[in-house]
C-alpha cells in the first residue's frame, strides 16, 4: 500500500466508497465522477502506478481483473455490451496514479474511442 494513494486508501477502507467487489487480490468501487450510467472502477490491491510497471509476476492479478469486470457486468444487466479501459500515463488521461480498469456500461459507445 501506498500511504499517500487515493485508491490505496479506499481499498483499506480509509476513505468511503461504494464498494462491490473485494477480495485479497482485487477490489471495485463506483467511479464518482461516472461517465456511463455504469462506470466502476476495479483494481489490484497491490500498488502500482500504471499498466508500465506491471511484471510477469503480475499475470494473474491482470487476468482476474478482467474477471471481475465480467462478474460485476453480469451484475448490473451490461446485456447489450461493455467497455473495459485501462489508462497508462497522463497522456493517456490517467489521473489517479494506481493502475485501475474501468468498467462502462449502459449507454452506446463509438469506435474509435477518445
Amino acid at each position: 500500500m501506498n500511504a499517500d494513494c487515493l485508491f490505496c486508501k479506499i481499498g483499506a477502507k480509509k476513505i468511503p466508497a461504494k464498494i462491490l467487489h473485494a477480495d485479497e487480490d482485487v477490489f471495485a468501487f463506483e467511479d464518482i465522477g461516472p461517465q456511463a450510467p455504469t462506470h466502476i472502477l476495479i483494481c489490484p490491491r497491490r500498488h502500482f502506478s500504471s499498466l508500465n510497471e506491471a511484471a510477469p509476476e503480475d499475470q494473474a492479478v491482470l487476468g482476474k481483473m478482467q474477471l471481475v469486470a465480467a462478474e460485476l457486468a453480469r451484475k448490473h444487466h451490461l446485456l447489450h455490451g461493455y467497455r473495459t479501459v485501462i489508462n497508462s500515463g497522463a497522456g493517456a488521461g490517467q489521473t489517479v496514479f494506481h493502475l485501475h480498469m474501468h468498467l462502462l456500461g449502459g449507454r452506446e459507445f463509438t469506435w474509435p474511442p477518445g
